[in-house]
């Protein structure tokens, strides 16, 4: 099966089609040539798939009018534009009424025809997609698993399925909004411990003269409103899964109970004169540079490296290419269940804003996106004009590195100090996944963002264990 996206020319004029088919063929596109209408819907009904079909108007027998509104009757999902004289602008019009995807007047430049065969093929990709992530989802009851089929996910899947019967911690990192807590859910559900409770604390909502008794529990009387004892979240999850979430925010003094509690295996109450022992598995999530704090000495190395036994680090959505369409389509099917809305599906228009908004939300910003589109969209499809308006009117920039006149050109540390700076804008400045992206140690990232201004002259001396002077 070839590879190259495949176009159907028809055209009564055989030399023009000669010369298109070979014009394309330059550009990378697989193009046959007919110079009928009817022969364009043998082709058609036949097992060769086409992308695209590209028809003159003006044709002896069918002509390009009547082809299109065959070929939406029969085959919608396929794109056709039409080439029509020059100002024959009702000609196009009746064209677009009829089916077609686009059109393009005569006289017109072979890159003009290419760009717009581009744009039909992505549209009816999309359209593809988007239909196969509905199906998808009707075919699956909606849950709270994990969505997407990235290659990044793919390497979260099995990572999970390998630790999760692991009796080991596990640090799940990310961006906030990114989906920390769903894997620490699916890892719970994976293990043994299935049967068991799945708790859940966020470190940083809990004021933290609360927070001990919070984890560990209190004893009647231990402080002034403890009018009774009560468990802690480490006795509700025995013999199940605790989650800390926001655990860079747990405060300094608490860190080295929750080390005794991770290492000896037991807790004592707040108030207590004994240590009670638990069973739990532990799985913390963060936004923070861990390592960083460790270094700065605002985390206990011991604890990190306690409850870093294993990393899974979730990618942002910006990371994840079409898993942003898959996620779309599950939160779409859950937000018009909820809302008793027949909304089914999103237009390709829509779909292509959702694949070219950045997220910096991440899943979170797009749950919501998805959410107060079904609420107000007036259609069994969500278009362009339902999505917030920064998503609908987001427009992609792009940083140029190397420019195109060479008395712009700049030196190779120009070119380097710029990607660095991209570099830490896109990971928000966390210093351990700008040192993978960029495959440098953290001391050559550190003297990296010292040589261009990133950080004062002679920091890294300070921040690295290993520096010797």
């Amino acid at each position: 099966m070839n590879s190259e996206p495949s176009v159907l020319l028809v055209d009564d004029d055989e030399n023009m089609g000669a010369t298109l088919v070979r014009g394309l063929a330059k550009l990378g596109l697989t193009t046959s040539v007919v110079t009928s209408g009817n022969e364009a819907l043998t082709l058609l009904e036949g097992e060769h798939r086409y992308d695209a079909v590209v028809t003159d108007i003006q044709m002896k027998g069918l002509d390009g009018i009547a082809l299109c509104e065959r070929i939406a009757e029969t085959n919608p999902e396929l794109p056709v534009i039409v080439v029509t004289g020059f100002g024959s602008l009702e000609v196009a019009i009746r064209a677009i009424r009829a089916g077609a995807y686009d059109f393009i007047t005569k006289p017109f430049e072979l890159d003009a025809l290419h760009m717009a065969l581009v744009r039909a093929i992505q549209h009816k990709a999309l359209r593809e997609e988007v239909r196969r992530l509905r199906a998808e989802v009707h075919t699956a009851s909606p849950s709270d698993d994990i969505v997407g089929r990235s290659p990044a996910m793919q390497r979260i899947y099995d990572l999970i399925a390998r630790v999760a019967d692991a009796e080991v911690s596990v640090l799940v990192t990310g961006e906030t909004g990114s989906g920390k807590e769903l894997v620490a859910r699916a890892l719970h559900r994976q293990s043994r411990r299935v049967a068991r409770p799945f708790v859940a604390l966020n470190c940083s909502a809990v004021p933290e003269s609360l927070l001990e008794s919070e984890l560990f529990g209190h004893q009647k009387g231990a402080f002034t409103d403890a009018r009774g004892a009560r468990k802690g979240l480490f006795s509700q999850a025995h013999g199940g899964t605790l989650f800390l979430d926001e655990i860079g925010d747990l405060p300094l003094a608490l860190q080295p109970k929750l080390l005794r509690a991770l290492q000896e295996r037991v807790i004592r109450p707040v108030g207590a004169d004994v240590e009670v022992p638990i069973d739990v598995r532990v799985v913390a999530a963060t936004h923070r540079d861990l390592e960083q704090m460790v270094e700065d000495r605002t985390f206990r190395e011991d604890l990190y490296y306690r409850l870093n036994v294993v990393s899974i680090d979730v990618p942002p959505l910006r990371a994840r290419g079409n898993d942003v369409l898959a996620l779309a389509q599950h939160y779409l099917a859950l937000a018009s269940k909820r809302s008793q809305k027949d909304v089914h599906g999103i237009r390709p228009e829509a779909a292509e804003r959702l694949l070219a908004y950045p997220w910096p939300g991440n899943v979170r910003e797009l749950v919501n996106s998805i959410e107060r589109a079904v609420a107000l969209t007036r259609h069994d499809e969500l278009t362009v004009e339902d999505l917030p308006p920064k998503v609908r009117d987001h427009q992609r920039r792009t940083v140029v590195v190397v420019p195109d006149q060479p008395d712009e050109l700049v030196h190779m540390d120009e070119i380097e100090r710029r990607y660095l700076e991209k570099v830490m804008e896109v990971v928000r400045g966390n210093k351990t996944q700008a040192a993978h992206v960029l495959g440098w140690d953290r001391k050559r990232l550190y003297r990296k963002l010292e040589k261009y201004g990133f950080l004062p002259e002679g920091s890294h001396r300070h921040s690295d264990p290993d520096h010797r002077s």
